[in-house]
């Protein structure tokens, strides 16, 4: 698979005494290319057809009925995955899978609505992606997709990384879309006249928001009801230069995003984001062992170890050519929606913090008159929050798709009532 590990890539033998000294991990790709449900990168259901070109954005290469699992047990709804063509970062024409979830509850009166779940993959591996955790019952958020199908709703979960596993970039949107169209093109699904709505957090976040500020521009055919999204960095450039360096106490969890961030831009864009160029062999170690990793144990190599401790003397984030003006064009600032969007945020979050990550970008949404509804959490924690943040966000999705105003605009972005200066407000 492009930009992936091949062979085990040994760690260096120490690490600056200051830094996490986890020694290198067992994969989580390893462990499911073990079971008998094949991984996408061998599995020849995932294949390109070779007139890839030929295909519209949406339009549906192949399809299959799967199990769904839940911690390894069968759950009894009915699945039907979809393979689409879509577009990559650069616009190329690409595959990837939506896993199309539909509960045995009957839906009178209207089209049966459509929840489009972006989980929060963040990883570089196709083995860690919906469409495969969905059938080993790995995935990791489903409690939260649950309580959608227990109201009736079908739930729409798309590998909106790709295949390839980049993410952060606009592609994520276009993939989500297309996974829309491609729901409306499967006749046997009965939810062409769906009404659709998006939901995600923290990676899964910025894949919601990426589709709702392309749908004018890309997509105008699909008709989005509502957004609601939180946990997501909004400006990749504060991102980069916040999880670069040091950070104190918990906070330090955070370097690992500039890894693995490292780790999958450079599959899109290898030219600016070189390993060879910018870090030492030990820097280039940790990245190509991230390229074949699922978030957890790519977090726990990440995190307490400063990317800016692994670049070559004279080689930085800020200097390297390209790096901060794609991270600028990658921000959530270049395509504001223009369906209602509910967006929140931790008031003190250990990954993104709000103040100079996010907060910037969501009062540009207002000043550009965005449909928005903004809410600061007061709770500390990226996790946390995105649990306490899920409840109100399922109750406006669920209200919105039974036909419901969206309510009123809202920005209630207060600063953080913490110390001046206290890491990751």
């Amino acid at each position: 698979m492009p930009g992936s590990a091949g062979a085990n890539p040994a760690f260096p033998h120490s690490f600056p005494p200051h830094q996490n000294q986890l020694p290198q991990l067992p994969r989580e790709p390893d462990i499911y290319r073990a079971l008998p449900i094949a991984t996408p990168d061998t599995d020849p259901w995932y294949r390109d057809p070779p007139n890839i070109g030929a295909y519209r954005p949406g339009q549906i290469v192949r399809t299959r009925v799967v199990q769904t699992r839940i911690l390894g047990i069968p759950f009894p709804v009915h699945t039907k995955q979809l393979l689409y063509r879509s577009e990559d970062a650069h616009g190329r024409p690409i595959v990837t899978a939506t896993s199309v979830i539909i509960p045995g509850t009957p839906w009178t009166g209207s089209p049966r609505p459509v929840v489009s779940f972006q989980e929060a993959i963040d990883s570089t591996s196709s083995a860690c992606n919906p469409s495969h955790t969905l059938q080993t019952g790995t995935f990791k958020e489903a409690t939260l997709a649950t309580s959608w199908l227990a109201q009736g709703f079908a739930v729409n979960v798309p590998d909106f990384d790709g295949k390839f596993n980049t993410f952060s970039t606009w592609d994520e949107g276009k993939m989500v879309l297309d996974s829309l169209r491609a729901v409306k093109n499967d006749t046997t699904l009965g939810l062409r006249r769906s009404g659709f709505a998006l939901y995600g957090y923290s990676g899964g976040g910025s894949g919601s928001i990426r589709a709702a500020g392309l749908r004018k521009t890309y997509a105008p055919d699909v008709t989005i009801l509502g957004t609601a999204m939180g946990g997501a960095p909004a400006d990749l450039t504060a991102q980069a230069r916040y999880a670069t360096g040091a950070q104190p106490g918990v906070t330090g969890i955070s370097n690992f995003t500039m890894w693995l961030g490292f780790a999958a831009l450079s599959r899109e864009y290898p030219e600016i984001f070189d390993a060879k160029r910018l870090l030492t062999p030990a820097g280039q170690k940790i990245v190509a062992d991230l390229g074949d990793r699922c978030v957890y144990t790519a977090a726990m190599t990440g995190m307490w170890r400063p990317i800016r401790d692994y670049f070559q003397p004279g080689k930085t984030l800020e200097k390297a050519p390209g790096v901060m003006p794609l991270l600028r064009d990658l921000s959530l600032d270049k395509h504001i929606p223009d369906t209602p969007v509910l967006w929140f945020h931790g008031i003190w979050d250990e990954l993104i913090p709000p103040s100079t990550v996010v907060l910037p970008v969501v009062r540009k949404y207002w000043q550009a008159g965005a449909d928005l509804r903004f809410v600061t959490i007061p709770l500390p924690e990226h996790v946390t929050n995105a649990a306490v943040g899920w409840m109100p966000a399922q109750a406006w999705i669920s209200a919105v798709l039974r036909g419901a105003s969206p309510g009123p605009r809202f920005k209630l972005d207060y600063p953080a009532p913490l110390p001046k200066g206290f890491p990751g407000t």
